[in-house]
C-alpha cells in the first residue's frame, strides 16, 4: 500500500512542490492549509485552531510533512507572539495528535538560523542552537519537541534545516531572488550592503521539496541540512539574475546592515548519505523563476472590473 501522507501548507511555494514529490513517490496525500490545494484533498483553516488540526490529522496516516509557519524573520521580531502560536504550540498540538493516532513520522521544514551567526565558518548539524530570532527560537524549539517525541514515543522525526529556497513559484515572496526578477520586469533596480561579496547557500524548491518527501517517507531522526551544491556571493547572485533575464538589474550599494552574517555556508554531508543530492545549478534555476515575472507572460484578466 502507498504511504499516505499530510502536508500542512500545502498551497504555499514549497508545499505545492511537496505534494508533486510525494504523489510522484507514489504516496496518497493529503492537506491542511489556509486556502485549498488544487489537486489533494484539503483541510481548510487555521493550524493554531485545534479543530482545524482534528480535522487534519485523521487515523490512518502514515506521515506529517509540517511546513505551515511564520517563516519572515522581520515578521517574526515584529510579531513573536503570533510566531510562538504557529511555528510551537501548533507543532506540538500536531506531534500530540500524531502520537494518539498512531502516525509514525513527523517531518518539519526546519532552518540553519537555529544556529545563529557562525561567521565565515561551515555550517554543520552538530552546531549548537543559538538562535538570533524569535523565528530561529522557534523552529529550534519544534527541533526539540520532535526529539522528545522521538525519544519517548518511537516517533520518526527527522528535522529538515533548509537553506534559501528558490524557484518556480515566488512571485508572492520578498526575498533576494524575486526582488531581482522584479527588478528585471520593472526596469528597476537593487539595493546590495556591503560590498556584495557576503555567500548565500540557495536550494532549488525541487531539490528541497524532493528532500522533505525524501524525509517524510524514510530519513531518521534528527537534523539534516539541505542546501546547494555550493553558496554563492551576492554579486554572482545578481549576475546570474541579468544572465537569465538580459535586463541591467543597476545595483545601489548601502552600507552594510548591522548583524548581518557575511557567509551561509553549510554541509549537506549527511542530506547526501541519505540519498540528497542537489541537482539545479544557479543559472538553471533563475532562468526557470523569470518566466513568472516577465512582463509579456503575465496572464491578461478577460472582462469584468478590477
Amino acid at each position: 500500500m502507498s504511504a499516505r501522507v499530510l502536508v500542512t501548507g500545502a498551497s504555499g511555494f514549497v508545499g505545492r512542490h511537496v505534494v508533486e514529490a510525494l504523489r510522484a513517490a507514489g504516496a496518497e496525500v493529503c492537506a491542511v492549509d489556509r486556502t485549498p490545494h488544487p489537486d489533494v484533498p484539503t483541510v481548510v483553516g487555521d493550524l493554531c485552531d485545534p479543530a482545524v488540526r482534528e480535522r487534519a490529522v485523521r487515523p490512518g496516516l502514515d506521515a506529517v510533512v509540517h511546513l505551515a509557519a511564520v517563516t519572515s524573520v522581520l515578521g517574526s521580531v515584529e510579531r513573536p507572539a503570533e510566531t510562538l502560536d504557529l511555528n510551537v504550540a501548533a507543532t506540538a498540538g500536531l506531534l500530540e495528535l500524531c502520537r494518539t493516532r498512531d502516525v509514525g513520522a513527523f517531518a518539519l521544514a526546519s532552518t540553519n538560523a537555529v544556529v545563529g551567526d557562525v561567521g565565515a565558518g561551515v555550517i554543520t548539524e552538530d552546531l549548537p542552537l543559538r538562535p538570533l530570532t524569535p523565528y530561529g527560537a522557534t523552529k529550534a524549539a519544534g527541533e526539540m519537541l520532535l526529539s522528545g517525541y522521538a525519544g519517548a514515543f518511537g516517533l520518526r522525526a527527522p528535522a529538515v534545516r533548509l537553506t534559501n529556497v528558490y524557484g518556480p513559484g515566488m512571485r508572492a515572496k520578498d526575498s533576494f531572488v524575486p526582488r531581482l526578477m522584479r527588478a528585471a520586469a520593472q526596469g528597476d533596480g537593487v539595493v546590495v550592503y556591503g560590498d556584495g561579496e557576503q555567500r548565500r547557500d540557495l536550494v532549488h524548491v525541487a531539490d528541497a521539496a524532493g528532500a522533505l518527501a525524501q524525509a517524510a517517507l524514510g530519513w531518521p531522526s534528527g537534523p539534516t541540512i539541505v542546501g546547494g551544491a555550493r553558496s554563492y556571493t551576492v554579486n554572482e547572485m545578481v549576475a546570474a539574475a541579468r544572465e537569465a533575464t538580459g535586463a541591467e538589474i543597476p545595483v545601489e550599494h548601502q552600507p552594510a546592515r548591522p548583524g548581518e552574517m557575511p557567509a551561509v555556508v553549510v554541509d549537506v554531508t549527511r542530506a547526501r548519505s541519505l540519498g540528497y543530492a542537489p541537482t539545479t545549478a544557479l543559472a538553471d534555476g533563475m532562468a526557470g523563476v523569470w518566466p513568472d515575472f516577465r512582463p509579456d507572460l503575465r496572464p491578461v484578466a478577460v472582462g469584468g472590473t478590477a
